[in-house]
């Protein structure tokens, strides 16, 4: 698994123009190819009459699932530089959709690469990014006389605390890189007296 990726930081539009063609690059989160698919469906909708709806979707923090489309334009010059621009910039999960509004200027081939591929880095720009980060899921188990201490303590060192449960015993669910394991069980045994038992669990991705 990859240790980290980035996606978009939430769903949005960019406008470029060259040469008197409007570019509108739609980026948006996808989990699965139906929500790329759905994604690109619902731009289509909302803009009817455009030229183009040419689009790149990654699925996957391998980059297991990679599609791309030209929609009308000459082959390789829209949805592949597109998609080239998303794997330069380690994106996951994520599906853009450029819209093109024809000027009545031809830019050939290799101006089409430069405004596809353009038009999706300066929306990945202006829109933002966030870093995923690989965690390893585990619970804490420890008493109610040290729960509280613990509790801070995690949240006070940047730790990712994701649930807490109240029982005979406090049981908390965190997540942590797998390099700090170790380290991360020798504060926990220090921390509270060795009372407190530690179990790993899988792994899931979280913001960095």
């Amino acid at each position: 698994m990859q240790d980290e990726y980035r996606t978009v930081a939430h769903p949005g539009v960019h406008e470029t123009e060259v040469n008197r063609s409007r570019f509108l690059c739609a980026l948006a989160p996808a989990a699965t190819e139906q929500e790329a698919q759905d994604f690109l469906a619902a731009v289509r909708k909302e803009h009817p009459d455009a030229s183009h709806h040419c689009w790149a979707y990654v699925i996957g923090a391998d980059a297991s699932v990679q599609r791309a489309g030209d929609d009308g334009e000459p082959g390789g010059t829209a949805g592949v530089p597109m998609l080239q621009m998303l794997l330069r910039r380690d994106m996951r999960y994520v599906v853009a959709v450029v819209t093109r509004y024809y000027g009545g200027v031809k830019l050939g081939a290799g101006g089409l690469i430069r405004a596809y591929g353009g038009a999706v880095g300066e929306a990945l720009d202006s829109l933002g990014t966030r870093t995923r980060r690989r965690f390893r899921l585990a619970t804490v188990t420890v008493d109610h006389q040290r729960a509280g201490r613990v509790q801070n303590d995690l949240r006070t060192s940047g730790r990712t605390v994701l649930d807490v449960h109240y029982g005979e015993q406090v049981t908390i669910d965190i997540g942590l890189p797998d390099a700090e394991v170790p380290a991360f069980r020798a504060w926990l045994a220090d921390a509270t007296a060795g009372t407190a038992r530690f179990e790993p669990g899988g792994e899931a991705y979280g913001d960095a």
